[in-house]
């Protein structure tokens, strides 16, 4: 991400606008005056950031006058932060644990699986999700990779579940993936 400071600020006043006061469309000059920035300045910033997928600009129709107007879409932004952090923290992660290069390497995989059945990248909260059950619950990659299968196969892909499958496998003292496939196949069956 190169960005000006010009578009940074031209970035930090469209959410100010979009966000705060509820605005979507905010015109040059309302852009320019919160800036105090020449408007050539401000045209070539949206240009800019519109380009290079920061932000983007949307119709949208009014059903009941069915008017079309216009408005900034923040998503892309939000998007490419959010992949900017997923990022950090696997950098981060793989800092923190240079010592045992395989299990980094496993991590990795199980990261990648992760997003591979979301269909999206980690959120920072879902990786730190992942890294705390392998750091502070101790839970073994393959284990974790039989609940996401477990979650999958049920259709409920989401970490709440999987972090329940997970915790109800500790309770009854399920380790190793043939035990949790035994488990669940007696927990269908008793359904």
């Amino acid at each position: 991400m190169q960005l000006s400071e010009i578009d940074v600020m031209t970035l930090i006043h469209l959410i100010g606008f979009v966000d705060k006061e509820k605005k979507s469309f905010p015109t040059i000059e309302e852009i320019q005056a919160r800036m105090s920035a020449a408007p050539e300045l401000v045209i070539a910033s949206l240009q800019k950031l519109i380009h290079e997928r920061f932000i983007a600009i949307d119709e949208k129709t009014d059903e009941a006058t069915r008017l079309i107007s216009e408005e900034y879409n923040l998503k892309p932004l939000y998007l490419k932060l959010a992949k900017r952090v997923a990022e950090q923290q696997l950098k981060e992660l793989a800092a923190i644990r240079p010592s045992a290069p395989f299990e980094d390497k496993t991590a990795r995989n199980i990261f990648t699986a992760f997003e591979s059945e979301f269909a999206r990248p980690l959120t920072p909260m879902e990786l730190e999700t992942i890294s705390n059950w392998l750091d502070r619950d101790q839970y073994k990659e393959e284990l974790i990779l039989s609940a996401l299968k477990e979650a999958v196969f049920a259709g409920k892909v989401h970490f709440r579940y999987i972090d329940r499958i997970l915790l109800d496998w500790s309770r009854n003292r399920v380790s190793t993936p043939d035990q949790a496939k035994e488990y669940a196949q007696r927990f269908r069956q008793s359904r």
